[in-house]
């Protein structure tokens, strides 16, 4: 009886994928080669069960996971970092922070662990700060104490300028590339007169800026050497990415908000100009053009793949675990509108294959973070947010 009560206790939370239709587009670009949009969508029919590990979040954003099962760093936008031990546990927000511009999109972002971590105790943190003329994204390092109660050491290693007045747009993850560089997504603050500056290479909006874990500027980057430019830009012309993620051969990949329509993910490489504001396949809230009302210019980079209507993503992660072990290789990426999951698998010349929309009950996804056996954790983007865990059902 015991058993057939746990199974029972279980069965609310258990779900599968939902069956999903396109809906009406916002433009009428054609994708540029036929895997760019609206791959085969797939129902794989898998079974999800889902756990809440805690609620009462204010907006949650980043999570990392610790090692050696001891719990998760999760970040809440009004400025607060916790610990959230494997029983539910959640900490009193941990001292020592940055101080934040907890305005609209601005606040606490994204938490990541250095790869020596369980050595160093260093962890990253980006966020809103607030500068002279406004705020800015930044990026700090910093290192956690053993009682997971405070940091110290805390430094910027990346400051976007110029300050911004518009507290909207900010990005911004923070990954680890293969060479041990460290890859930052920056937004462009969103206004039509700051937009522009995705394009411009004396300043980080819209950029993936690429340094060292201590903020310097590797000698390889593109823009080094070029009189005028930020040399720590590793790629230009994004609009607002607040996803990032390395696959298992150490490539970089985004997935960044578009405007109406023209939700993008690609493949940043070095030098390389990705469009915006100048080409879309969105178009303006209003529904006038973007840039100049082309989705395709020579000099400009496509992306893998585009969506429209938008999917508005946020945190992504690669696939990998014996849990759910046919996503191997496959993106998961939150969606904060219509809300979910979506998952997409790749194919051998890395474009996208089939799309799957998982999730949808739980509205919107802010961040995903797969875990060591291939069950993943959930941040859902709510004043009363919540950290979820995903497994098999």
């Amino acid at each position: 009886m015991r058993r057939l009560a746990l199974i029972l206790a279980l069965l609310p939370a258990a779900c599968v994928a939902q069956t999903w239709e396109w809906g009406s587009r916002n433009t009428d670009f054609p994708p540029a080669f036929p895997q760019q949009f609206r791959a085969p969508l797939a129902d794989s029919s898998v079974a999800l069960q889902t756990r809440v590990l805690a609620d009462g979040l204010e907006h949650p954003w980043g999570i990392a996971t610790l090692p050696d099962d001891a719990g998760w760093l999760v970040t809440e936008r009004p400025g607060r970092l916790r610990h959230l031990a494997p029983d539910g546990t959640l900490s009193a927000p941990i001292q020592g922070t940055p101080d934040v511009v907890a305005a609209r999109q601005g606040g606490l972002l994204d938490v990541t662990l250095a790869p020596d971590f369980a050595q160093s105790r260093v962890i990253f943190l980006t966020y809103a700060k607030p500068v002279d003329g406004g705020s800015a994204t930044a990026a700090a390092r910093m290192v956690l104490s053993d009682e997971l109660t405070r940091v110290v050491d805390v430094r910027d290693i990346f400051v976007q300028t110029p300050a911004s007045r518009n507290p909207m747009h900010f990005g911004s993850r923070l990954v680890f590339l293969a060479d041990g560089t460290v890859a930052i997504t920056t937004g462009e603050h969103f206004s039509r007169s700051e937009r522009v500056f995705a394009q411009d290479l004396d300043k980080t909006y819209g950029k993936v800026v690429r340094v060292t874990a201590e903020g310097a500027v590797p000698s390889d980057n593109p823009f080094v050497d070029q009189a005028g430019a930020e040399p720590s830009i590793w790629s230009l012309g994004h609009r607002n990415i607040q996803g990032a993620a390395v696959d298992a051969s150490g490539t970089l990949w985004t997935i960044e908000h578009g405007p109406a329509g023209g939700d993008e993910l690609n493949r940043p490489q070095g030098g390389l100009n990705y469009g915006w504001p100048v080409i879309s396949y969105g178009r303006n809230y209003n529904t006038s053009a973007v840039g100049s009302g082309a989705a395709v210019r020579d000099g400009m980079e496509q992306p893998v793949y585009f969506w429209d209507p938008v999917i508005a993503p946020g945190g992504m992660a690669f696939h990998s675990g014996s849990a759910f072990g046919d996503w191997n290789g496959d993106i998961l990426a939150g969606s904060l509108n219509p809300g979910g999951v979506v998952r997409l698998s790749l194919d051998g010349q890395g474009r996208v294959a089939e799309e799957e929309r998982l999730l949808t009950d739980l509205g919107r996804i802010r961040d995903v973070e797969v875990q060591p056996d291939g069950s993943f954790i959930v941040l859902t983007d709510f004043s009363d947010g919540q950290v979820i865990h995903v497994t098999p059902g």
